[in-house]
C-alpha cells in the first residue's frame, strides 16, 4: 500500500472512530485485577492517540509529499550503487550540461522508458524514470514534463530550454508537480507565451537514509553534484529535445533545494544560465542532517558566498533569491554583496511562512523572471 496513496489514506481515516467507538465498547467491560484493568485502558486511549496522530501525519505529509514512499519515511532505500571519482570540470570550458568537455570520455547515450508516477496529486502527464547514473553511481526516479508546445506539430524541430526543480530536504521528487502546482500554473502562461516552454525536470535528491548531501561530492560516500548536474541533464538530452546550450538550463529550489539551486549554478556557469532559490541558505550547517555541514572544508566550499569569492572569474549566473527576513533574504543579501559582473543577483523580501503553500505562490513570477533571462524563442 502506498504512503501516499488514497486507499492509505482511507485507512487511516476509518481508524480513528474505529478506535474510538472500541474503546467506549470494551471501557467497563475490561476485567481483571486493577492494575491490569488500568493498564489496558491506558493502552486503549492510546490507540485512539495514535491513529488520530497518524492521520493528521498522513494529510500533512500527502499535502506537502515531504516522504514520497515507504523507503523515504523509514530510510530503508539505496540510492547509492557506487561512488567513482568524478573528475573534475574546468567550470569555464565551453561544455553542454551533463557534459565534462572531454566528449571521448563521456558515457554511451542511454534511452529510457517512462512511465506514470502513480500519486493522486501529480498531474498525468507527469513522466517517471528510474535512472541509473553512469557518472554519479547514483540511482533514483526523476520526473519530466514536457511544456504543450513539446508536442505540437508546429514545433516538431524546435529544442526547448530545461529548468532542473530542487526539492527542500527531507522531500521528494514529486513535490514540486504535486505540491507546489508548477506544470499546472505555468501551463496556461506557457500557451499566453509569458512563460517560456521549459521542460521541468525533478530528480531524486533524498539519496542517502536521514542524511542530506547537500547536492554535494563526497569522497567515498556519494556524488550527488554529479547525479544533478551531469546524469540528470545528460539523460534529459539524450531522450528529450531538450537544448544543449548551457545558455538555456536552470535550476530552482525551495528550503534545501534553494541551497542546492544557488550553490550549484555557481559552480557550473557552463551548465546552467540562472537558478530560482525560494527560502534557502548560504551555510550547509543550517541543515541539522547536512554531511556537507558537519565537514569544515566542504561546508567553506558549498557556501554561495565562497563559491563567489574564489571564483576564478565571476560566473555567467543570472540568480533571483526570495525569503523572509530570517528565512533567506539575508542570505540573499550576501550573495548579492559577493557578485561581480556578469553575476547578477535580484533579492526578493517576503513575508510569509517557511511552507510549500508559500512557495506555490512564488511560482508564476519566479518563472516569468526566468522567462527574462532565458526567452521564448
Amino acid at each position: 500500500m502506498e504512503l501516499t496513496g488514497t486507499p492509505f489514506f482511507l485507512l487511516t481515516v476509518i481508524l480513528v472512530p474505529v478506535s474510538i467507538t472500541v474503546a467506549l465498547l470494551f471501557w467497563g467491560k475490561v476485567g481483571g485485577p486493577q492494575p491490569v484493568r488500568y493498564l489496558t485502558r491506558i493502552v486503549m486511549i492510546m490507540f485512539c492517540q495514535v491513529t488520530a496522530v497518524l492521520m493528521v501525519f498522513v494529510m500533512v505529509n500527502n499535502a506537502n509529499l515531504i516522504y514520497g514512499n515507504w523507503d523515504d519515511l523509514l530510510g530503508t532505500g539505496n540510492h547509492v550503487r557506487a561512488v567513482p571519482v568524478v573528475a573534475p570540470v574546468d567550470p569555464t570550458a565551453a561544455a553542454t550540461p551533463g557534459q565534462s568537455g572531454d566528449a571521448a570520455k563521456e558515457p554511451p547515450k542511454v534511452k529510457q522508458s517512462f512511465g506514470g508516477v502513480n500519486d493522486p496529486l501529480v498531474p498525468n502527464d507527469v513522466q517517471k524514470t528510474e535512472l541509473k547514473g553512469q557518472v554519479s553511481g547514483v540511482d533514483g526516479e526523476v520526473l519530466v514534463w514536457l511544456p504543450p508546445q513539446y508536442n505540437d506539430p508546429a514545433f516538431k524541430d524546435k529544442k526547448f530550454p530545461v529548468v532542473e526543480l530542487i526539492p527542500g530536504y527531507p522531500g521528494s521528487s514529486s513535490t514540486w508537480y504535486g505540491t507546489l502546482k508548477v506544470s499546472e500554473q505555468l501551463k496556461p502562461l506557457m500557451q499566453q507565451g509569458k512563460v517560456a516552454p521549459f521542460i521541468l525536470v525533478s530528480p531524486r535528491t533524498k539519496l542517502l537514509n536521514n542524511q542530506d548531501a547537500g547536492c554535494t561530492d563526497i569522497p567515498g560516500k556519494i556524488n550527488a553534484d554529479a547525479w544533478v548536474t551531469r546524469d540528470v541533464p545528460q539523460m534529459v538530452l539524450d531522450n528529450f529535445r531538450a537544448d544543449p546550450s548551457a545558455d538555456r538550463w536552470a535550476i530552482a529550489g525551495y528550503s534545501a533545494g534553494a541551497h542546492c539551486a544557488a550553490k550549484l549554478s555557481l559552480s557550473h556557469p557552463n551548465r546552467y544560465r540562472a537558478a530560482i532559490a525560494m527560502s534557502g541558505y548560504n551555510d550547509p550547517a543550517q541543515e541539522p542532517d547536512s554531511l556537507v555541514g558537519k565537514d569544515a572544508k566542504l561546508r567553506e566550499a558549498n557556501n554561495p558566498v565562497n563559491i563567489l569569492k574564489t571564483a576564478a572569474q565571476p560566473p555567467k549566473v543570472a540568480l533571483l533569491v526570495s525569503g523572509s527576513k530570517g528565512d533567506g533574504f539575508e542570505d540573499g543579501e550576501a550573495i548579492r554583496a559577493a557578485a561581480k559582473a556578469p553575476t547578477t543577483v535580484q533579492v526578493e523580501e517576503g513575508s510569509g511562512p517557511h511552507t510549500t503553500e508559500q512557495w506555490k505562490k512564488m511560482v508564476p513570477s519566479a518563472f516569468q523572471w526566468l522567462t527574462s533571462v532565458i526567452p521564448v524563442q
